[in-house]
């Protein structure tokens, strides 16, 4: 989904539920190993608390290749989600471990907030405001044959080509000027 701003959204409505700020939720909804354990335990819960976890539920997946709660018995995995029994990968960062064990608190009251999770040092790593995608320390050159070669043929203004490979912007301006420097090799 693309929300007001042009901000993409990765959703999944297969199961979900409506709320009003301020109350609780009864229903069960969504995949048992992405579930919070209050939810789990069938306590009525905040939403946004709940979210949190599965949202931390993806976010270690995404960093470690599996899920932190896995159990073929359904009994099995939710003591596992009650007690967030899970383990944390040695190859993870210390920062990275700490944000997910913040995440999995059983506690809804004492798990990480949104707003303490954005301040966290392993999202500003990683978040849109301080993102940059270049790994390399020496300056970005521009090539100005590739430059004008855009200009002519697709109309590209070659400051806003220049602009975007120098600021690590990734964008159709910078992804055709890599295609193409790869493809002529200039």
């Amino acid at each position: 989904m693309i929300d007001f701003d042009g901000s993409l959204k990765v959703v999944d409505f297969g199961l979900s539920n409506m709320y009003e700020q301020g109350n609780t939720l009864k229903t069960a909804c969504g995949s048992p190993c992405y579930a919070a354990p209050e939810m789990i335990a069938g306590n009525r819960y905040h939403g946004l608390k709940s979210d949190i976890w599965s949202c931390g539920v993806v976010l270690y997946a995404m960093l470690c290749g599996f899920l932190p709660f896995e159990d073929q018995k359904t009994s099995n995995l939710y003591k596992k989600i009650l007690s967030a029994e899970y383990t944390l990968p040695k190859f993870l960062s210390s920062d990275a471990k700490d944000i997910i064990q913040k995440i999995f608190v059983t506690d809804p009251e004492k798990r990480i907030s949104i707003e303490a999770l954005r301040k966290h040092p392993w999202y500003r790593l990683y978040s849109p405001e301080t993102q940059n995608f270049n790994f390399h320390n020496e300056e970005i050159k521009i090539n100005p044959k590739l430059i004008s070669k855009l200009e002519l043929t697709l109309g590209f203004s070659p400051e806003s080509v220049e602009r975007a490979v120098k600021n690590n912007k990734h964008n159709h301006l910078s992804a055709t000027y890599y295609l193409l420097l790869k493809k002529y090799a200039c």
